[in-house]
């Protein structure tokens, strides 16, 4: 059976940076404050009108489709994960597709928050190990900029988002001990409202009584798109950031531990630790829960933010850019999301 390799990379982010002092124009924060509990310099953010999460994939995709050496006439399936696509539906998979002139392939759209790579590369596996697919083409892409709530009141989330794409183009491998070791899914949706975004939705309120518990009934009756949802900010990201963090630094070890052992490997075997970029807080402590050394760790979140499912293979990209992830290399990738869902891969490069 063939093991699945990395045949391509690419990643784009928008030109426009957004630093922390930029924010303080719409929100009581400081560069301090936000650098203290996140790590974050500054981010990007897409044209409000001409860039969408489509568009940013399209051009991640281009560069990794050439790196592989291919064409997309070449491209034989499309698996495209985000939790900010163009429309509500159609996904963004069958837009890429079109924007790329690309034949008449499948296009499945991965909707796993922050875990939204590592979930697509393990479908992924699957469909280039069992020979149905030979160059699978992976976009992970979000325009988080257009749904924040860039007030005090939404400063916690608001100011850990940015926009960007990452792509990756997967082929089989005969090579030994080469690409795709094993990858590793898990979900616990006990506490999925800690971090949700709750409108529009069609819950009618079924799942989060809580969260609703001072609308009258009349709001509740407009629900859907009402004055009262957007109000409440029921329409904007919600999180209880303490309590996602203390969750994070439990399965992010974990979840890269089960990789490890999976393949009768060690910590300090990683050659490159590529954690989703959601803290830089949680990125450090799962280093020093490990043990692992400051070069074993690629953290890119300072310049870029987090880019929810784009956000692993932006890193990759970059650090493999920077001579950081040479062949033969044992690469672990982690996340850990919205859900709540994570997971880990590793991979020899």
């Amino acid at each position: 059976m063939p093991q699945t390799k990395i045949a391509g990379i690419g990643y784009y982010v928008p030109e426009n940076i957004v630093t922390n002092n930029d924010l303080l124009k719409h929100m009581e924060t400081s560069d301090e404050w936000i650098q203290e509990r996140t790590g974050i310099k500054e981010r990007r953010y897409a044209h409000r009108t001409e860039e969408t999460t489509t568009t940013m994939g399209v051009e991640a995709a281009k560069i990794a489709i050439e790196r592989a050496g291919i064409t997309n006439d070449d491209v034989d399936f499309i698996i495209f994960a985000t939790i900010s696509p163009d429309y509500y539906f159609p996904g963004c998979g069958v837009l890429l597709q079109r924007a790329m002139n690309m034949k008449e392939i499948g296009a499945l759209d991965i909707r796993n928050q922050c875990s939204g790579f590592i979930y697509a590369l393990s479908v992924a596996d699957q469909f280039i190990k069992t020979g149905m697919y030979k160059n699978i083409l992976l976009v992970a892409s979000e325009k988080h900029s257009f749904g924040l709530d860039f007030s005090t009141r939404g400063r916690n989330i608001s100011v850990i988002f940015g926009d960007g794409a990452g792509a990756v183009v997967l082929q089989p491998t005969e090579e030994k001990n080469r690409g795709i070791l094993s990858t590793h899914l898990h979900s616990d949706g006990a506490n999925a409202e800690m971090l949700a975004m709750f409108n529009p939705g069609t819950h009618a309120n079924h799942w989060m009584p809580e969260a609703v518990a001072d609308f009258d009934e009349a709001e509740i009756g407009e629900m859907f798109m009402s004055h009262a949802m957007i109000d409440k900010a029921q329409n904007f990201p919600t999180m209880d950031g303490p309590a996602v963090f203390k969750k994070a630094i439990v399965k992010f070890p974990e979840v890269i531990m089960e990789a490890l052992s999976k393949n009768d490997l060690t910590a300090k075997d990683i050659g490159t630790l590529i954690p989703h970029q959601a803290n830089l807080r949680i990125a450090q402590f799962v280093q020093q829960k490990l043990q692992l050394r400051d070069d074993q760790v690629f953290n890119n979140i300072d310049k870029f933010g987090n880019t929810t499912a784009a956000s692993i293979p932006i890193a990759l990209c970059e650090a493999w850019e920077q001579g950081k992830i040479n062949n033969g290399d044992l690469v672990c990738l982690a996340a850990f999301g919205s859900g709540f869902t994570w997971g880990s891969a590793l991979l020899r490069w």
